[in-house]
Order: structure tokens, then sequence, then C-alpha cells
């Protein structure tokens, strides 16, 4: 391969986000001359608004466990190969300065734009090229070049990385162009729906519970069975539309439209039981009571949107009661009308299907030299970091192959 030709590389790497920089860096250190394209003006911006512009770049625990794909077993190697604690090692040789603020999940102390920071270090230090701001028009392949029509004139490498993403945040510049190239390349797709993101309830159902707006609590959810059973203990959020928070945000990815969520507002109590065995020495009212166990306001209106009476003496009412206030907050069974959609998801669930793709270096089988990577595939993590990871230790399996 010429060396003098400005446009001639071993790797181009179209999309410069979090896959695709790790991508460069790695590959470019091994010595492959490597290009990365990408046609947004400002690098990296998902990782800048993520986490609150503190960046969850990690999360301490990540395993296959996390992960949801038609081929669970796929994301095994990668991860296995390129870990949390690698990337914390990444992170500390930079001196960025971290902590753990919930289940694993770690932030920046100061700013996500220390992460881009140091990928593009990384990038410079393995001496990768850059196109940016810089549009793809066209890809193809003769034997043994991949030909890429782009605004900064035509591109030809060896191997092309997609680390383009999903279709999640449009307004940053998301687009179908992984899935787009996957189509031409003849692989196949699992379908596409937002993932991580709020669901939305049908308005004159959610109309009594709007007064609630605002409250916060622990608690279970869970939606599906079997395979497709989602159950956490997260943090729930009411808001004037419905529901939010990470427990909700977590379960959408398990969420299927007209299945209902089960909700156990008090997961660390049996209800029920509790006011039914305790009703001869419970000399309280139900709202005092229920106010010991739940936020004063959601307690109060619970009883109201429930038909209870907040003064009744729980003494003085029949058990078949007590049992129906119990099951309420137990198993509280609710029916979403759908979600917020692309536009507030933070990832996109289905893509590339990795039984396309070889687990050890994310090559299409059918294609020589053509790899995904990150979101553009077919692998979605939990929330609290499991997404970062991914993106990084998909984008070490790669930068090491090419």
């Amino acid at each position: 391969m010429s060396k003098n030709n400005p446009n001639q590389f071993d790797v181009a790497i179209i999309g410069a986000g979090a896959a695709g920089m790790m991508c460069a860096a790695v590959a470019g250190q091994r010595g492959r001359r490597v290009v990365l394209i990408d046609h947004a003006s400002k690098l990296a911006e998902k990782i800048r608004i993520s986490g609150g512009g503190r960046c969850n770049f990690t999360n301490v625990g990540a395993g296959p466990q996390h992960y949801l794909s038609q081929n669970p077993h796929f994301c095994r190697s990668a991860l296995s190969r390129y870990t949390p604690q690698d990337f914390i090692g990444l992170v500390k040789r930079h001196r960025i300065g971290f902590h753990e603020k919930h289940k694993g999940q770690l932030f920046c102390d100061d700013s996500a734009e220390d992460i881009i920071a140091m990928l593009k270090a990384e990038c410079d230090a393995g001496n990768v090229s850059w196109r940016m701001p810089c549009t793809v028009q066209e890809v193809g392949k003769s034997a043994e070049q991949f030909r890429i029509a782009t605004s900064a004139g035509e591109i030809q490498a060896s191997s092309l990385v997609i680390a383009t993403g999903g279709l999640s945040i449009p307004k940053i510049g998301a687009t179908d162009f992984a899935y787009r190239i996957a189509r031409q390349f003849d692989l196949k797709l699992v379908e596409t729906r937002p993932g991580l993101v709020p669901l939305t309830f049908d308005g004159k159902a959610w109309q009594s519970l709007t007064e609630l707006a605002g409250i916060a609590l622990e608690v279970e959810v869970e939606t599906g069975v079997k395979k497709e059973r989602g159950h956490f203990l997260e943090d729930l959020l009411f808001t004037h539309r419905g529901l939010s928070g990470p427990a909700i945000l977590q379960i959408s990815s398990f969420w299927k439209p007209g299945t209902p969520l089960t909700l156990n507002l008090l997961p660390q109590l049996d209800v029920a039981d509790t006011l039914i065995e305790g009703k001869g020495a419970l000399k309280k009212n139900l709202g005092n009571l229920l106010a010991q166990w739940l936020p004063n306001r959601l307690a109060e209106g619970w009883l109201k949107i429930n038909g209870f009476d907040a003064g009744a003496r729980i003494a003085d009412m029949p058990d078949k009661s007590l049992k129906k206030l119990g099951d309420s907050l137990n198993r509280w069974v609710i029916l979403p009308s759908g979600s917020e959609g692309y536009r507030k998801a933070e990832v996109t669930l289905g893509g590339v299907d990795t039984r396309e793709l070889s687990q050890q270096t994310m090559m299409a089988s059918k294609v020589p030299g053509l790899h995904f990577i990150g979101e553009a595939m077919d692998v979605t993590g939990w929330l609290g970091g499991y997404n970062f990871q991914w993106a990084w230790a998909s984008g070490v399996a790669a930068g090491s192959a090419v």
C-alpha cells in the first residue's frame, strides 16, 4: 500500500463516538494507518451529554448478564478481554478524577469533556487522521479495498469499521447509517426500538395520579415472562405525564407494547399480611400508618385514589379491605400506552444481527474487512455505564483485529 497517497489507509472508521475513537486509538497504536470520519462538527456529543455532563463511563460489575441481545452470549468474549478495570486503568493514567455514585456506576468528578480529551489524546498517540465534519455519500468494495466517497474526496481502506451508533437522540446527529450499510452488504438486522426511555400513559387514566408528580421512591418493577422477563429494584419518579426515573428507564428495554408493568411500592414489606396480622395491636389510623412507610404525600394520595378513608382505624377495617389496600401497593399493575420514542431514548435496541459477526473481531463473516462496533449492533446494556463499557470492549476487539 502506498504510504504517499493521503487518502489510502489500512483502516477507515466511520463514527467518532465512544466506540469509534476507542477502536481508532487501539488500531493506530498498533501501527495501523487509521482515518476517523464523522459528519458532526463537534466531537462525541453523546459522551458530552451523558450522565448529566459527567459521563457514567463504566460500571465496575459489568458482565454479559447486563446486556440484551437475541444472541445473548455474543458479548461475553469482548467483555472478558476488555474489562471495566482495564478502562479504569486508562482513566487513571490520564489522571481523571472519578467517583462511584450508585450500584457500581462510575462518573467523572469534573466533566465528560475529560473522557473525550482522553480518547482524542489516545488517537493522537496512534497518529490517527481525522476527516471531520465529513459526510459519507457512498461505500463500495472491490476485491481488497473499501472505497468511501466522502465530502472530503474518496478514501480507500483495507478494513472498514462502522461505529455510527443507533437511532437514539436524533437532535445530536443519530442516523440509520449503520443499518443502511448492513443492508447494502446483505447482513440481517434485528428490528430496532427505543431503549432506556420514559414510558407514557393514557392521559385520562393518568389524570387522578397527576397530584403525585414529583414524588420519588425505591420500588420493584417487572414485566414480561421467562427469558423476556425484566425485574429491577430502582428509584421511581411520578411525573405529570406518567412514570420515569431509573426504574422505568431500566424496565423500558424489556417492555413490549400491550403488556403491563407490575410495581411494588413497598418491596420490603408484605402490606396486607402486616395490616391483617397486626390488626388488634395497631391503634393507628390508616393515614398515619402508611405515612411511616411511604412519603407523606404518596400515602395521602394513594388512599384517596384507591377510595380509602385516611382517618379509618385499622382495627375497625375488614380483612378484605386491608388485603385490597395491600395488593394495590405490593402489586400495582399498570399498562403504559407507549414510550417517549428515540427523541428521549438513551439507546437503541436491536440493530445488526450479531449472528452475522465474529464475537472475537466484530467482523462480518460474509464481508471480510467489514466490522460493526458499539450501539450499531444488537447488544444493548442496562442503564448505569454498561453501554459505554460495550463501546470500549467492542472497539478494542475490532481495533486489535483490523
